[in-house]
């Protein structure tokens, strides 16, 4: 068995996700508090019993799934399972910095912060209406690229997020992703929907963000990971801090390619996935890419038993 650890990106955020890990285990339980200790913010409150829309608040968001996936981390950890065990690590978007968190790349504490001015800084590159976001299912990565071009027209529109073989999203001015939806839907598209997102995350839009995350990342030092980590930028396995460090930078205003990622880590012999954190969107697309693929989620005290179980 060869295994990977994905961590999730944004939209798996929920309200209570990690309570039973954090009641069950003190080593997840501290991982909350180092969270809000770096932030100077009770974020854990807001996870634990908040309002599910200040917790999907960009900026709230990406360190509140990063700390439920550390959790999830320190918990395995205290029953024996040590991320040694995984030939790679990779996470859609945010999750990235998950991953290298995960890979010790990053501090928790840096992480958080890193996080906190990434959602920040992405939530303000671009004014609240502007730009959209929408999932065409039932086409491809090429066609989607090709729809795109074709709905620019003077503005931006890019294939945003390559997450499996018949779901592309799409990103940009909000014009311009209206009439993707309209020419995706006539080349065949099964659905064509707009994501309740506040920004036009990956895209050239983002460049502002991006400007910002590239003097947060100069500020932090990252170390070798201890297993590679697929960058959604390459789609490989990377280990090199200054690398990485570029590529985070680059991946503010490109696309997340997330079905190379997962078809670079199966070619190298990765049979087993395990998401780690909130939600099972990754195990969705790991299936449709492959499916051959076992995919465990990983969230609570049960599913860390179950893995203990399976080890022994």
């Amino acid at each position: 068995m060869a295994l990977a650890l994905v961590f999730p990106g944004q939209g798996a955020q929920a309200v209570g996700m990690g309570s039973e890990l954090a009641a069950a285990y003190p080593a997840a339980r501290a991982v909350y508090q180092e969270v809000d200790d770096a932030l100077g913010q009770n974020l854990s409150g807001l996870i634990r019993d908040g309002d599910i829309a200040e917790l999907t608040l960009t900026e709230n968001a990406q360190p509140a799934l990063m700390a439920t996936s550390m959790a999830v981390m320190r918990a395995l950890a205290s029953e024996g399972v040590e991320i040694d065990k995984a030939a790679f690590v990779a996470g859609h978007s945010l999750g990235e910095y998950s991953a290298l968190c995960a890979a010790g790349a990053f501090s928790i504490a840096d992480t958080a912060r890193l996080l906190k001015t990434r959602g920040q800084a992405m939530q303000q590159a671009v004014p609240v209406g502007v730009g959209a976001m929408a999932a065409l299912l039932g086409l491809d990565f090429a066609a989607v690229s090709a729809v795109a071009a074709e709905a620019a027209q003077g503005q931006i529109c890019q294939a945003a997020n390559d997450n499996d073989p018949a779901q592309v999203v799409v990103s940009g001015h909000k014009e311009a992703v209206e009439r993707a939806i309209d020419i995706a839907k006539a080349n065949g598209a099964k659905r064509a929907v707009l994501l309740p997102v506040s920004a036009p995350f990956h895209c050239a839009l983002m460049q502002p963000a991006a400007d910002v995350m590239a003097t947060a990342l100069e500020q932090v030092e990252i170390k070798t990971p201890c297993v590679p980590v697929v960058s959604n930028v390459s789609a490989k396995g990377e280990n090199d801090p200054a690398v990485i460090r570029g590529l985070l930078i680059e991946q503010i205003t490109g696309s997340v390619r997330w079905r190379e990622s997962v078809a670079e880590m199966v070619g190298a012999g990765v049979n087993e996935f395990w998401e780690i954190g909130a939600g099972k969107a990754l195990s969705g697309m790991i299936r449709r890419i492959n499916r051959e693929s076992s995919c465990k989620a990983v969230a609570t005290p049960a599913d860390v038993a179950a893995i203990v179980e399976a080890l022994s």
